[in-house]
């Protein structure tokens, strides 16, 4: 038995820095992905993939843990970083982009993924586990965003 959750979060943000220093940053994964917490493993899988195993949470035998890889690509001139999954690596399917403008002296951000987790738990936990997993990823991401902006300021 097992249950899929799907999470889908879209976040704006600005940043007072010009647009070249945002989208390069960005751009280096190893280094914008160190401000997301609870990333117990990024594996550089080569050819700009990449395999993210996060930190386990739950109790007991029952806990929560993504395992997934993705493959990154990049447009400067359009002003996109977007990741494409890579099908048969862990328990995750995730996808998304930043979309990253320049407005001003400031750099506007939009940060949108969406991903589905397999777990290896009973089907009739899924109306306890998915408001969790929903709430655990949208406040790793509001952490990120926060981090981030704090590094780049």
């Amino acid at each position: 038995m097992s249950v899929t959750v799907t999470v889908e979060v879209e976040r704006e943000l600005e940043i007072e820095r010009p647009y070249e220093v945002v989208f390069d940053y960005l751009a280096d994964v190893p280094k914008s992905a160190s401000h997301f917490p609870n990333v117990d493993k990024l594996t550089d899988l080569g050819k700009s993939t990449y395999k993210w195993e996060m930190k386990k949470f739950g109790v007991d035998k029952y806990f929560i843990q993504s395992v997934y890889a993705v493959k990154y690509s990049q447009n400067k001139n359009k002003g996109w970083i977007k990741w494409s999954p890579v099908q048969g690596v862990g328990n995750g399917v995730v996808q998304g982009q930043w979309t990253i403008r320049e407005k001003s002296e400031k750099t506007h951000l939009v940060f949108y993924s969406k991903g589905e987790i397999t777990l290896p738990l009973p089907a009739l936990t899924k109306i306890i586990v998915a408001p969790l997993v929903v709430r655990e990823f949208s406040g790793l991401v509001e952490k990120y965003l926060k981090n981030l902006k704090k590094a780049l300021s």
